[in-house]
């Protein structure tokens, strides 16, 4: 994996104007993974990109994330440091094959979801359906008793459970961070997605480097590409000596 240049970072935001999240993610990686065809990027689970989310993202700015949530309680803006090394160390390294659960009478065999189960279901339903509907494109085999069984007909408890130890299994598809609310006391966990993330620091960052780029083409008439060449050090002393 390697860090994209700034002129193949500005050129993935331009085009995730038009792009669901899961094919940004699939964007990113592609860039930062060029030896690793898309097909097989969205062939790995969940946990198993976002994994690689966060290795790109320590590769752009480091480890050290900040966020803001707000209190669902009251209000109060929370200030987060999260650490994207710290993270990883939960990953398992590799990806498990086929997964099997037996409760009840119910005896499910199934797979963790990829990005191609998303992509399929991210258009046009609601949240719940979704993820109900990606559980299912999962299920290999669901057997009640000593016969085969419908997926449709997967009890809410058994479905649970198969979520459960879908996110066992690739626990970086699903981080959950423990909240405290220092005003309030309020205590909450709240989803910590990776891909909206590192997306919105990539928006911050391209109207920052546009602005740049307009100012010094501005300033010495240069062309967007050589502005982009020219190294992040290099390029803030010219633009301090344009507002001088």
């Amino acid at each position: 994996m390697r860090a994209p240049n700034a002129r193949e970072l500005l050129d993935v935001w331009e085009a995730g104007f038009a792009q669901a999240p899961t094919e940004r993610a699939l964007a990113l990686l592609a860039v930062a993974c060029p030896e690793t065809s898309r097909d097989t990027l969205a062939a790995l689970s969940i946990g198993q990109r976002d994994a690689r989310l966060l290795t790109l993202r320590v590769g752009l700015w480091g480890p050290q994330m900040e966020a803001v949530v707000v209190c669902p309680s009251c209000g109060e803006r929370l200030e987060l440091n999260l650490d994207a090394r710290e993270m990883l160390s939960s990953s398992p390294g590799s990806q498990p094959g086929e997964l099997s659960l037996s409760i009840a009478e119910y005896h499910v065999t199934f797979r963790l979801p990829t990005s191609l189960d998303v992509l399929a279901e991210e258009v046009g339903q609601r949240p719940p359906e979704s993820a109900l509907a990606i559980l299912r494109r999962c299920l290999v085999s669901v057997q009640q008793g000593e016969g085969a069984t419908s997926s449709d007909k997967l009890p809410e408890e058994v479905a649970a459970a198969v979520a459960s130890r879908m996110a066992e299994a690739d626990p970086l598809a699903d981080i959950q961070l423990g909240l405290a609310c220092p005003s309030c006391e309020h205590r909450w966990r709240a989803v910590f997605d990776i891909v909206s993330f590192i997306w919105t620091e990539i928006e911050v960052w391209a109207w920052r480097i546009l602005s740049d780029v307009h100012t010094l083409a501005r300033a010495y008439g240069w062309s967007e590409r050589d502005i982009l060449t020219i190294s992040p050090t290099r390029r803030q002393f010219y633009l301090e000596m344009v507002g001088a």
